[in-house]
């Protein structure tokens, strides 16, 4: 049997991180506005029925070098004012093609830095959905947010205008690592602007931290999951920093500085999911944890998680995902549909023709079995066949057809302690879970195409 180590080096290959099936790669710019309200008006009557919106803010004031988001600086107020009423217009425009009957049960600002923008157009974003959407009594919204520029005033607006949960975009926990990522540290202590968040009654707080950074080392990581553990957030993320400066050219940059190696990368992962673990925390994915109260925990228990771009969610909360704003993907039910990227081109796109389209990807039959398999795979470590089979109207040997199911596929995994195959169920062991990426690749057709850069799977 091969060491965790052995392992990790054995399987650290390229491929996709699966937000979606098919992946971004495979997006067509030949997809138009014309098939997203096509696809936006067929998903009334798709599954699951509830309502997921995303928004986007790509504006920070200052870029970190090792940011894979859609983002830009040096943006003026008469800009920014002219960027949020494009997205008042686009919501306002797909919102008449939606049923009003249809409740929304999930929010989610993301950017950039959405905190980092005056809170009266988040506001004014905000009232718009309530003004447009039926939202359930439930509902989840959350704003991801820059401790740089969160003030304890923010916090207080946050609540009144309707959120109940905020991300902090913490990474590390070093001054030094933050300025070699050309990252502002917080503002206030981590710990006080923690404790505000609580005071106000949000339901939840979630910090994400990232490993792999320059200057980070093995022992310093240690000390900043130690302190994430102090803060007690009902949920922690740690991502492993994706180093692709062919997509990403800004990343050349930290080049100069250098990275931690594989093997001390491959140790703060692993001292990590120790401590976590240790600490009462349930792990979640490949990459969060929550507290055992908390829904994902329970969800994972129940084999009800699932995920969308926005990051996982339960089966509960989950929606087809209405996207608004420069470069966000609207994740329906069959199709994917991606805005232009560029907050200029989109908002003169908008005011032309009230949507934005430049990419997207219809979802074929097929594709969506292949879809409901690697999503099982990935936020449970579980997949039963037969359900997949139910599910989705066709045989098991349809679907063993479809994916291409064989158990010689799955040997390497099976020899290496990874994973069960029985009873048309496929289980991942615990110390297996590091490697749910390059199982999902069994199942992916698409992989043999080659199309597209993807970062290393651990």
């Amino acid at each position: 049997m091969l060491s965790k180590k052995e392992l990790l080096i054995k399987y650290n290959e390229s491929g996709p991180r699966y937000t979606s099936y098919p992946p971004a790669t495979f997006f067509d710019s030949k997809f138009s506005n014309s098939d997203h309200e096509r696809h936006v008006i067929e998903s009334n009557n798709e599954n699951p029925s509830n309502i997921s919106i995303y928004i986007h803010i790509p504006f920070c004031p200052q870029i970190c070098h090792f940011c894979g988001c859609t983002t830009e600086s040096g943006y003026t107020k008469p800009f920014l004012e002219r960027y949020v009423d494009a997205v008042i217009k686009e919501i306002n425009h797909v919102a008449k093609k939606i049923d009003k009957k249809r409740k929304v049960t999930q929010v989610h600002w993301g950017g950039g830095t959405p905190n980092a923008i005056s809170y009266r157009y988040i506001e004014k974003i905000t009232n718009k959905l309530y003004d447009e959407f039926k939202f359930a009594s439930s509902y989840e919204m959350a704003i991801e947010c820059n401790p740089a520029h969160l003030e304890f005033r923010h916090i207080e607006l946050l609540k009144k205008f309707g959120f109940n949960r905020i991300s902090l975009g913490i990474q590390d926990f070093r001054d030094d690592v933050l300025e070699a990522i050309n990252r502002k540290p917080s503002k206030h202590k981590i710990e006080d602007i923690v404790s505000k968040i609580k005071s106000e009654g949000f339901t939840g707080t979630n910090i994400d931290l990232v490993y792999g950074l320059p200057l980070q080392t093995v022992s310093s990581f240690k000390k900043t999951v130690e302190r994430a553990i102090e803060l007690q957030t009902e949920r922690l993320v740690t991502f492993s920093y994706a180093h692709v400066p062919s997509v990403l050219p800004r990343q050349k940059i930290l080049e100069k500085i250098g990275f931690p190696n594989s093997n001390d990368k491959a140790s703060m992962y692993e001292n990590s999911y120790k401590k976590f673990v240790s600490s009462g925390y349930i792990s979640i994915g490949m990459d969060h944890y929550s507290l055992p109260e908390d829904e994902f925990a329970i969800a994972l228990k129940n084999k009800n998680l699932h995920r969308n771009f926005q990051g996982y969610c339960t089966r509960e909360t989950t929606g087809q995902v209405y996207a608004f704003g420069a470069s966000a993907i609207s994740q329906l039910s069959s199709a994917y549909s991606q805005n232009i990227k560029n907050a200029a081109q989109y908002i003169k796109a908008i005011e032309t023709n009230n949507l934005a389209i430049f990419r997207g990807y219809s979802v074929t039959k097929e594709q969506k079995v292949i879809r409901d398999v690697i999503n099982n795979l990935m936020c449970n470590y579980y997949v039963d066949f037969n359900d997949i089979a139910v599910n989705n109207e066709i045989s098991i040997n349809k679907l063993y057809d479809i994916i291409d199911f064989s158990y010689e596929n799955f040997d390497e995994f099976v020899n290496d302690g990874i994973l069960e195959i029985s009873n048309n169920k496929i289980n991942v062991y615990e110390n297996g879970r590091l490697f749910t990426r390059n199982i999902a690749m069994k199942f992916d057709p698409l992989v043999k195409k080659n199309i597209g850069t993807y970062s290393k799977t651990i």
